[in-house]
């Protein structure tokens, strides 16, 4: 790349100096959890626009400097990269200062924010104008409503699936040019944000996950306060419980009984959300099953514990709830514990484990990254299946297995959503343990290559491990990425939109997969 004194100054004249930083100053957006052999791409510079006008300007710099960028919200998708590029001397695009919520609509449920709109400003924002809006929200409320939805994250309330949740894109295209999607292509089209599709095919899907284009607003679906909300926790006996669990809790997602996704995590991974592995076990390898057993008593857990939310007027929500207490009496041994709140709560009243539930966003569980002590990193593991009882069972052995085969404790478990399932694994590990580090990076990767042989592929990963997923997703020898890559060649020839990420790489010489 040509990043020299003349694109600096030019990309200083597109910002300011206070918002550029480049050389040892730009490190600040390099992994902070980068592991074992894992390339470290380092920025060369961080460039933050403050606008679209800001943006087109640093665009028409790469352009000329044949630039290559790396576009984050606000970089903090820890555990996936952070902001780090994957290209070594990229230029991170930094959102953060386009931080406006630009509309709030209490009558159909929706806000219109900029990609540096955090959760906790988005909820900050509601609470402040008496908007009586609940809104989806993550474990932790410092990333980006626009970039969590972007990467298909998720949340725990009725409007959980995030990116399904997206109405209405404005996207900054590599040669500047501003594009809106939808019915947002009509000038003053007051439905923008309203309905998804438009007149011809629907582009919205063509910027999740990808480098053909840098969103800039979003319209973001948001639910009316419920009168009621009924919170769910269910505490297994036996560690052989997930899939009578998941039998149980699928139906009664499908028909609507459960209006929220259902979280179900084994007593190790909601430990770390409470405590330090160290109070429980400070031997070698896994921890044995009595240590668990003997942490899961002491701290009221069960051995898998699951959490959902039920919404709607008071009669209906606990007729919901006495629906899903008789279900779970096939499960034995199954403790269910509910809690009610109406719609008018004090946030400060919420219990602590219910917050996700209601929609009010957080920091606390930054915590589980350090459950082994040291110096807390994480990186996570991400697996779709059917949710089934077959293949949730399959996965749980294959992931397990495979952590505790090299030395880690299995802190995991599934996001069910009714047809399917997601497996999440934290890895979470000591960032100055050289041996723990190396053996992350060794156990990622024999994750993938089992999950691949079983017939299963993650749906998102550290970018270090972008082009092995990537591989993996192969019919047709690679006909999809094929087609991306055909899109992306033409419409972003110099190839400067984050090259590399999701595995998609520019035709430009140079600036390949192999030359990462």
């Amino acid at each position: 790349m040509n990043l020299n004194e003349r694109a600096l100054a030019a990309l200083q004249t597109c910002v300011g100096s206070e918002h550029l930083r480049y050389h040892d100053d730009a490190r600040t957006h390099a992994d902070p959890y980068a592991f074992g052999s894992v390339h470290r791409a380092h920025p060369g510079a961080v460039v933050m626009p403050a606008s679209v006008d800001e943006l087109r300007a640093v665009l028409a710099v790469a352009r000329e400097h044949r630039l290559p960028l790396w576009t984050v919200s606000t970089g903090r998708n820890l555990g996936y990269g952070g902001a780090s590029p994957r290209t070594d001397g990229a230029v991170v695009v930094d959102l953060q200062r386009m931080n406006r919520v630009l509309e709030v609509n209490e009558e159909l449920g929706y806000a219109v924010v900029e990609p540096g709109v955090r959760f906790l400003d988005l909820y900050a924002h509601l609470q402040q104008h008496g908007h009586r809006m609940l809104m989806s929200v993550p474990d932790i409320g410092w990333g980006s409503p626009i970039g969590n939805a972007l990467e298909r994250g998720f949340g725990y309330a009725p409007l959980w699936d995030h990116s399904a949740h997206l109405c209405g894109l404005e996207v900054v295209m590599a040669n500047g040019r501003v594009v809106r999607t939808g019915m947002g292509a009509m000038d003053g089209n007051a439905a923008w944000h309203l309905y998804k599709g438009g007149f011809g095919p629907s582009l919205d899907g063509l910027f999740q996950q990808s480098n053909l284009g840098i969103v800039t607003r979003a319209g973001v679906n948001l639910m009316r306060q419920p009168e009621s909300v009924v919170t769910c926790h269910v505490k297994t006996a036996s560690s052989d419980d997930v899939a009578p669990l998941v039998a149980l809790l699928r139906p009664l997602l499908l028909d609507g009984t459960i209006q929220s996704n259902a979280i179900i995590g084994n007593a190790t991974v909601i430990a770390s959300m409470m405590s330090e592995r160290p109070r429980w076990w400070s031997g070698p390898g896994a921890m044995p099953e009595h240590a668990v057993v003997a942490m899961a008593d002491a701290l009221g857990l069960g051995r898998w514990n699951a959490r959902f939310g039920l919404y709607g007027h008071p009669s209906m929500t606990r007729a919901r709830a006495a629906i899903v207490r008789e279900a779970l009496q096939a499960l034995p041994g199954a403790r269910i514990e509910t809690r009610e709140y109406s719609g008018d709560i004090d946030p400060a009243k919420v219990h602590p484990a219910d917050h996700a539930q209601l929609g009010i966003p957080g920091t606390a569980l930054v915590r589980m990254a350090a459950w082994r002590g040291g110096t807390p990193a994480h990186t996570d593991f991400s697996l779709v299946c059917p949710a089934t009882e077959a293949h949730v069972t399959r996965q749980l052995g294959l992931i397990q297995s495979t952590v505790e085969a090299q030395g880690f404790d299995y802190a995991g478990g599934f996001t069910l959503g009714g047809r399917h399932a997601i497996a999440l694994a934290l890895l979470s590990f000591d960032k100055d343990n050289a041996d723990e580090s190396a053996r992350v990076h060794t156990l990622f990767e024999q994750l993938i290559d089992k999950s691949v042989s079983a017939g299963y592929a993650p749906y998102r990963a550290h970018p270090a491990f972008m082009d092995r997923i990537s591989q993996a997703y192969g019919f047709n020898d690679h006909a999809l990425r094929d087609v991306a890559e055909s899109i992306k060649n033409a419409l972003d020839p110099l190839g400067i939109l984050s090259p590399g990420k999701q595995g998609i790489w520019p035709g430009r010489p140079g600036l390949n997969k192999d030359h990462t």
